[in-house]
């Protein structure tokens, strides 16, 4: 079977999108199953139709925005990709909601790619964040975030950045906040994706908590993210910290 990258897939569905806002609406759908292999002939008229947008999104995507210098990949209970977009989630909603942020968290199954050692591309980060995953924060009690990193410890670790704990016996022990211990009294600013803000991966405890949304993407930030990070003259790149480690 043929494997499409993301941005043809993008593109398909940007036409799609602009077909489905002039076409007449049917009230019976028919479905029917098709193999998609190099024996399948190209159609002219298709390929001819879709080149001019096809010239635009490539040229998009291929555009370099950083440079890594090690393999990025991601691994629980800590990795360097997850720190690094964890990171990322962090200072780019300080810079973008203007507001003391307390701690960061990338879902781990929401990350579906790597980064490879050398020239990163828009590519490479719509493959690593295919979803339109928004940048939101939320004011949540110590208690709920602590009832929030239990979740974490029993998923394993999920990338993190502006706490540290470690996991015993599938338990959040030892947790800080900022260097100090998280207070059940207290009231945390803390990112994550509305898809985990809104209760997704079993999360029922951050459900129905306000959220300051602005409509940013994941995937922007982590572009504007490489980008400054580039134009700083530094590598894309972040090491293993013990952020979240299992208990020996």
């Amino acid at each position: 079977m043929r494997k499409f990258p993301i941005y043809s897939l993008i593109l398909v569905l940007t036409l799609l999108q602009a077909c489905k806002a002039t076409a007449p609406i049917s009230n019976q759908l028919n479905y029917k199953d098709y193999s998609v292999s190099k024996s399948i002939k190209q159609d002219s008229a298709v390929s001819k139709m879709l080149n001019p947008y096809a010239d635009s999104i490539n040229g998009k995507m291929n555009t370099v925005i950083g440079f890594a210098i090690n393999n990025l990949q991601k691994k629980q209970p800590e990795s360097n990709l997850g720190n690094l977009m964890a990171d990322c989630l962090l200072k780019q909603a300080i810079i973008k909601y203007n507001m003391p942020i307390d701690a960061a968290f990338v879902n781990y199954g929401g990350i579906r790619s790597y980064l490879p050692r050398g020239e990163i591309t828009v590519g490479k980060v719509y493959e690593l964040m295919p979803f339109d995953n928004l940048v939101v924060v939320q004011k949540i009690s110590g208690k709920t975030f602590t009832a929030f990193l239990q979740h974490i410890a029993e998923r394993g670790g999920w990338p993190s950045s502006g706490i540290t704990m470690k996991i015993t016996n599938k338990k959040a022990t030892e947790i800080l906040v900022a260097g100090k211990p998280i207070d059940e009294n207290a009231v945390y600013h803390v990112v994550n994706s509305d898809y985990i803000a809104n209760g997704g991966d079993d999360c029922t405890m951050l459900k129905g908590i306000p959220q300051y949304n602005k409509g940013y993407l994941f995937r922007e930030a982590l572009i504007e993210y490489f980008t400054t990070l580039t134009k700083e003259g530094k590598p894309i790149d972040s090491p293993v910290q013990n952020r979240i480690s299992n208990a020996n």
